[in-house]
C-alpha cells in the first residue's frame, strides 16, 4: 500500500509561483511513474505532468515553459513548481504513483487546491 500526501497549495497572484510537493510513503519502488493531475471546477480532471521511471517527463501543452516536475528518489517525494500562474491554473491537484506492470497498483493523495486570483 502506498500513501500519498500533497502540499503546498494555495492562493497566488496571476504571475506569481507556487511549488507543490507529493510526498510518499509505504511500498514504493523505482517501478512507478509518477504524475501530477488537476481537476476545475465542472472539468474532467487532466493530466498536468508526468515523469518516468527513468526521469522522462511529458506536459501538457497548456503548462509547458511555466511547470517544471521533478522528483527525490531518497525522499520519495515529487514537486511540482509552477511558474508565471494564470487564473485558468486554478484547481484541484493531485498527485498519482502508478507501476509501469501491475495496473492495480495506482494511487492518489487527496488533492491540494491552488488558486490563482488577484
Amino acid at each position: 500500500q502506498v500513501q500519498l500526501v500533497e502540499s503546498g497549495g494555495g492562493l497566488v497572484q496571476p504571475g506569481g509561483s507556487l511549488r507543490l510537493s507529493c510526498a510518499a510513503s509505504g511500498s514504493i519502488s523505482s517501478f512507478y511513474n509518477w504524475g501530477w493531475y488537476r481537476q476545475a471546477p465542472g472539468k474532467q480532471r487532466e493530466l498536468v505532468a508526468a515523469i518516468t521511471t527513468t526521469g522522462s517527463t511529458n506536459y501538457a501543452d497548456s503548462v509547458k515553459g511555466r511547470f517544471t516536475i521533478s522528483r527525490d528518489n531518497v525522499k520519495n517525494t515529487m514537486y511540482l513548481q509552477m511558474n508565471s500562474m494564470r487564473p485558468e491554473d486554478t484547481a484541484v491537484y493531485y498527485c498519482n504513483v502508478r507501476h509501469v506492470l501491475v495496473a492495480k497498483l495506482d494511487y492518489w493523495g487527496q488533492g491540494t487546491q491552488v488558486t490563482v486570483s488577484s
